[in-house]
């Protein structure tokens, strides 16, 4: 098989970048080593930036976006006994909607479909071949036959234990890792949002957010110790834990619920340097990880895939590699301020084994600052909606 770019993973990445290069008519094929059903069993995140919607929409996917997604124009900070409301639109103008990741897989999977475009499910051994070269190429194993595909460019769109970067040879990469000590247990429930918009709680307990797939689906995480299993936390310890770690009003209003849905995160930053080899290109969690806290995860993967995107664009249009040569740079410039801005968040929220009591008060001195302060108040809400890309 020839194509002019293979892209190596099925998640929001490679689906969303396989889109844009169909519409700028540059022939991709899309290799995926789970089934179709296996990864929109993956429950992520929910939250897309105005920019993400956009994509969405240029790809002529947005459009159950805009009627189910809910629009929030902010967001509210507790501590202390009391929620302080972060007036985003005010501050930006701009404003971020809620819209699961399963959905927009959903979506892109199903535009794909209705194009002809050749998605290969189940691909087992998928490796990248040759890409410090100028014919690079993929080889697979479907339904015990031996494959390979000619191309380009190769896509690395395979996340964080995906063979793409696992394949660059290790002096050419560098990477940037800080693992968090705890994790975020998550449940799902189909129970109406205590809140219209997200809540995320400073506690001494722990950390604890409140968001919400849709009117009746809500979402949601308590802080927890990395050693904790599922096992141990039953639906009614879950949440009388939940509302130990919020406000009164919102402890009061909390509908509680079975879960459908119940798993433990780990959290971690992770940056790798560059995210361009040769002929062979990385993005979303194959190059990069941030913790949850910020809603950056999905958001970065379609800057990604935007950049790269407009790169190939440029390539093949007009036959300049300008775009490929800075692809790594510009990607990095908004990972890296989207790493700083979840450290931030995750730092100032969550109780840390070693803060002590200065560092707890630290915390709260900050978390008082922000809601006080226009100026800092702008800057969470300027990062929170998303950087310019």
């Amino acid at each position: 098989m020839r194509t002019k770019v293979a892209i190596i993973g099925a998640g929001p990445a490679g689906l969303l970048l396989g889109q844009l290069l169909h519409i700028y008519g540059i022939d991709n094929v899309i290799l995926e080593r789970h089934t179709g059903e296996y990864v929109l069993a993956r429950i992520r995140a929910g939250l897309l930036e105005e920019g993400t919607v956009r994509l969405l929409d240029e790809v002529g996917v947005g459009h159950r976006a805009q009627a189910q997604g809910l629009w929030h124009d902010g967001i509210e900070l507790a501590f202390a006994g009391y929620r302080h409301r972060i007036d985003m639109k005010g501050a930006t103008g701009k404003r971020v909607m809620i819209y699961g990741q399963t959905e927009v897989t959903l979506d892109l999977m199903n535009a794909r479909k209705a194009a002809g475009l050749t998605s290969i499910y189940d691909a087992a051994d998928v490796t990248p071949h040759d890409f410090d070269t100028d014919h690079p190429r993929v080889t697979y194993v479907k339904d015990g036959t031996a494959h390979e595909i000619q191309c380009d460019f190769i896509a690395g769109c395979d996340g964080f234990h995906g063979v793409s970067r696992a394949s660059v040879k290790g002096d050419a990469i560098e990477t940037f890792e800080r693992i968090y000590p705890f994790g975020w247990l998550g449940i799902l429930s189909d129970t109406p949002p205590v809140s219209h918009e997200l809540i995320y709680s400073n506690h001494a307990r722990g950390f604890a957010l409140c968001t919400m797939r849709s009117r009746s689906r809500s979402r949601y995480y308590v802080q927890c110790r990395l050693d904790d299993e599922v096992e141990q936390w039953p639906d009614e310890r879950f949440w009388d834990e939940l509302k130990r770690r919020l406000d009164q009003k919102a402890a009061d209003s909390l509908i509680t619920g079975p879960s459908i849905e119940k798993s433990i995160a780990p959290l971690r930053s992770f940056v790798a340097e560059p995210m361009r080899f040769g002929r062979m290109f990385l993005a979303g969690d194959a190059a990069h990880i941030v913790p949850p806290t910020g809603a950056k995860g999905l958001n970065l993967a379609a800057s990604d895939a935007h950049y790269l995107a407009c790169a190939l664009r440029e390539y093949y249009d007009e036959k300049s590699s300008a775009g490929i040569d800075s692809y790594s740079a510009k990607a990095l410039a908004r990972v890296w301020k989207a790493v700083r801005f979840s450290w931030w968040m995750t730092s100032m929220l969550h109780k840390f084994p070693d803060q002590g009591t200065i560092g707890a008060r630290i915390q709260l001195a900050e978390l008082d600052y922000v809601v006080h302060s226009k100026a800092a108040m702008t800057s969470l809400a300027e990062n929170y909606v998303g950087l310019p890309f």
